[in-house]
């Protein structure tokens, strides 16, 4: 008997420890995957949209945890080739995916682009990760048959993948040059709160989706 009190006093706590863990829900991850509007280029670090929504939305946002992997310049074909590494390292939740706007402004295939966006979201889904996919519109440099091909590129996506959208992450600035740096491309600091606030409706109902299928 004092053998097994023993043991119970050894191995008890260790035992209680890993069969809390088990039970503990786990921290939602969501993952940011992006190019320069999302990696804060050309204002002041922490001054980009995805830290206003972890700074801003921290009661909504409860214990979810935002990584923010967005690298500026990154094309689609760029983040089909790194999302592997990405999602094995951070287990996403949640994966919102920024990307194909340099794709455009190079006037590069869009069957291309498509066919890289649509392998993103399938990986992140079979890892059972929601994907808030984020729209984007351009200027008729390459002609208007291929800027609208482009922007109904990515509400096609959703509806065929079954993921949230966010339509279009300038909406709520596109024609005020005031919201740009000086290149007219990139948006400025001042823009960053209204850029997060776009993608926050879609977030918050795709976090609310998650927090529900647990």
């Amino acid at each position: 008997m004092s053998i097994l009190i023993s043991l119970w006093v050894f191995v008890g706590p260790q035992l209680a420890q890993a069969q809390e863990k088990a039970v503990s829900p786990k921290t939602p991850v969501i993952l940011v995957v992006g190019d320069s509007l999302s990696a804060e280029y050309g204002i002041r670090r922490g001054a980009g949209w995805v830290q206003w929504l972890i700074e801003n939305k921290k009661e909504a946002l409860d214990d979810a945890r935002l990584v923010n992997a967005s690298i500026s310049g990154d094309t689609t074909a760029g983040g089909r080739s790194r999302l592997p590494a990405l999602l094995e390292k951070h287990q996403p939740d949640i994966m919102i995916l920024e990307l194909g706007a340099n794709d455009a402004l190079r006037g590069l295939s869009l069957d291309a682009s498509r066919d890289n966006l649509k392998s993103m979201i399938d990986a992140a889904q079979e890892r059972n990760a929601k994907v808030v996919l984020i729209g984007m519109q351009i200027p008729p440099n390459f002609g208007p048959d291929y800027a609208r091909q482009f922007e109904q590129m990515f509400g096609t996506l959703a509806k065929e993948k079954d993921t949230y959208l966010v339509p279009f992450l300038f909406s709520s600035f596109a024609l005020d040059r005031n919201m740009y740096q000086d290149d007219g491309i990139h948006p400025a600091e001042q823009a960053q709160p209204l850029m997060a606030q776009t993608v926050w409706p879609v977030l918050e109902k795709a976090l609310t989706d998650y927090r529900q299928s647990r």
